[in-house]
């Protein structure tokens, strides 16, 4: 079959020939219909330390997808063939106190598909069936392919009660967008999200035109604040650049007592005040990809509802045309860049 293959060390990607996978009896195998390029494929695309220090090669790439099973094991008793699904790309243990206690999410043995295991830019990925999940009929497969990165969104978002209040959202990619969609119906009241890259901003404003931007390279977030009424400061954060310089804005006007949920995973270390994350009583939490599998059901349920996602696709494109669509990546002027295996 065709696949995505990280096949040298060194910066690109390449298209080749690689083996179908042959399932065990707890597994399930899926063709794969449409593809989103997500930023860990372009950490692996660019071969920067983190791609260096985790992913074999060579290895197919990709984990965010919608596809039909084509295929199931002989143990396989909740997934049939003929349904059309996505899937959990975190593949977990058994063994550590979390996964015996239902924290699937924080089992320490967690695999990622693409990362660590065989992924889905290919024709056909193998995956458990406790791995998988079935997508109502009437869910589109280009929706399907950015559940993943969904999941991501309302699991950060959903971290903390919104309910009336003020967000702030540091990093307006396709991530931190999505948030913004979901703290809006979530029920946030005022929400501002800020970056550098102004095009990001302006997508940002298409897709949830109620909220507020701030291009933080020549903007003051405290202006925007003061403009829209804030008298204090924001009640909830939601981290996802990250950035150094970010947090630090984010803590310097958080109100006392916020919350903040960090999903941006930073390049490199970098110092951070302790000091005022003590004296302003703030709360810190480190958000690692979806709660299995609470947040799949509530992100399920939230587009059921009417939260709209099909402007966060800006680009389709051939998955032959593959070379095209990470070039686009590159730029950063994009929302999710949808590939087409069919």
């Amino acid at each position: 079959m065709k696949a995505l293959v990280k096949a040298k060390s060194e910066p690109g990607i390449w298209m080749d020939d690689v083996p179908m996978p042959e399932i065990a009896p707890n597994e399930v195998l899926i063709k794969v219909h449409k593809t989103s390029i997500c930023g860990t494929d372009m950490h692996i695309y660019k071969w920067d330390d983190w791609a260096q220090a985790n992913v074999p090669v060579p290895m197919v790439t990709g984990h965010e997808y919608g596809g039909v099973v084509v295929e199931v094991g002989s143990g396989v008793r909740r997934v049939e063939v003929g349904q059309r699904v996505s899937g959990e790309g975190h593949v977990v243990g058994n063994r550590s106190r979390n996964a015996r206690s239902g924290r699937f999410h924080l089992d320490p043995d967690t695999k990622g598909i693409g990362v660590n295991l065989p992924g889905a830019f290919a024709q056909y990925v193998k995956l458990p069936e406790f791995n998988v999940i079935p997508l109502p009929d009437d869910l589109p497969m280009d929706i399907a392919a950015i559940l993943d990165p969904l999941g991501n969104a309302v699991h950060t978002a959903l971290s903390f009660d919104l309910v009336a209040e003020d967000v702030l959202i540091t990093g307006a990619g396709p991530i931190g967008v999505m948030s913004a969609a979901v703290a809006r119906k979530a029920g946030a009241r005022r929400i501002v999200i800020t970056d550098i890259n102004q095009w990001r901003l302006d997508f940002a404003k298409q897709i949830n035109p109620d909220i507020h931007t701030v291009n933080v390279a020549d903007g003051d977030l405290r202006e925007t604040m003061k403009s829209i009424g804030m008298q204090e400061g924001f009640d909830v954060g939601f981290e996802m650049s990250g950035a150094a310089p970010a947090l630090s804005q984010m803590i310097d006007t958080m109100i006392m007592g916020g919350n903040i949920a960090m999903l941006g995973l930073p390049p490199k270390p970098f110092p951070t005040d302790w000091g005022k994350i003590v004296l302003k009583a703030l709360t810190v939490r480190g958000i690692y990809g979806r709660q299995m599998y609470d947040t799949w059901y509530k992100m399920l349920a939230m587009l059921d509802s009417g939260l709209e996602m099909d402007g966060m696709i800006t680009h389709r494109f051939a998955a032959d045309d593959f070379q095209a669509a990470f070039d686009v990546m590159l730029t950063g002027e994009c929302g999710k860049v949808i590939l087409n295996w069919d």
